[in-house]
């Protein structure tokens, strides 16, 4: 049975977090940012200690991010993937973790094809658990890059126009950037056909357009989010075509957005879909800069998981 540990700290969700924390968390991110541009990588904050990445779904971006910063931080990381687990041989999540659990592990980061499998995993373990993407659920340590991303770029979040594009259903990045940036005070829009709107939507304290024009109209930020294929019905959209043509960012829409918004992307992207190249490659684009600051964020994260008595504010 899990042994309870007062001290202990998980990141299951966004809501996890206030927005102290959060800010904490991404104002931390610029010392950490600065580890990483030195010659020589590396601090012993996390010396001695044990992150496992078991990521049973594809990663690119998330979980080489996780391993970079735990490395950078001296921590022994290992990975896990569905394809080096035993569950290709059958066996179960829970079986999965609890074996890792006996290995003494510190933290585990969890990337899972469903919803809430980073809170069953928190039940069965004493590890810290890190969500790193859990069905259409949330994808926590991405919206936190995100938020830190425009923080560095904009100053602040508090009172820009968020418009958030695209396949917002499917979307656990939507639902957790959604969290975080309506906490920190921005006014979020969201647009997409409305076969990829949530039916909760009106609940979540967005603005919802079935027009993307209406949505970028004086945006601060526009966030494009991929059309989520793995995880739709067949027939929500009428093909892909259809979809650029009505929903993709180009370059006449993204003018409708202030001269001085920023373009972002969690990727992966499918150019020519959801996006533009010419926007994707842009001057206003920080797509690359979400993926240098998702080091430093889950470097900063990490650090926070594993010092429970430590704000990150001292």
């Amino acid at each position: 049975m899990k042994q309870e540990h007062a001290a202990r700290r998980n990141l299951l969700s966004i809501y996890d977090l206030s927005p102290d924390e959060m800010l904490a968390i991404i104002d931390s991110a610029d010392r950490f940012e600065e580890l990483s541009r030195r010659s020589i990588k590396k601090a012993p904050a996390l010396r001695g200690k044990t992150v496992i990445n078991l990521f049973l779904e594809p990663s690119t971006r998330t979980r080489t991010s996780f391993e970079i910063a735990g490395k950078r931080l001296s921590a022994d990381v290992i990975n896990v993937s569905d394809t080096s687990s035993s569950t290709k041989k059958g066996e179960s999540l829970k079986d999965t973790v609890l074996t890792l659990d006996v290995m003494q592990a510190d933290v585990i980061v969890v990337r899972h094809g469903s919803s809430g499998s980073a809170q069953f995993v928190s039940r069965y373990v004493n590890a810290s658990v890190i969500n790193a993407g859990d069905g259409m659920h949330e994808h926590p340590t991405q919206a936190l890059l995100d938020c830190a991303t425009i923080k560095r770029n904009c100053a602040t979040i508090a009172g820009l126009k968020v418009a958030i594009i695209g396949d917002i259903a499917h979307s656990r990045v939507a639902r957790s950037n959604i969290g975080a940036l309506t906490r920190l005070g921005a006014e979020v829009h969201v647009a997409g056909p409305l076969t990829l709107m949530p039916a909760d939507v009106a609940s979540l304290g967005v603005r919802h357009h079935l027009r993307v024009e209406h949505a970028l109209e004086g945006a601060d930020v526009v966030m494009v989010l991929r059309l989520q294929k793995e995880r739709q019905e067949s027939g929500l959209i009428p093909n892909l075509r259809e979809y650029a043509r009505h929903f993709g960012v180009n370059r006449n829409r993204i003018a409708l957005a202030k001269p001085s918004a920023i373009v972002m992307h969690p990727g992966p992207m499918n150019r020519g879909v959801e996006i533009e190249p010419e926007v994707a490659d842009g001057d206003q684009s920080v797509i690359k800069q979400q993926v240098e600051m998702g080091v430093a964020v889950r470097m900063a994260l990490l650090y926070w998981i594993m010092n429970a008595s430590d704000p990150l504010t001292n």
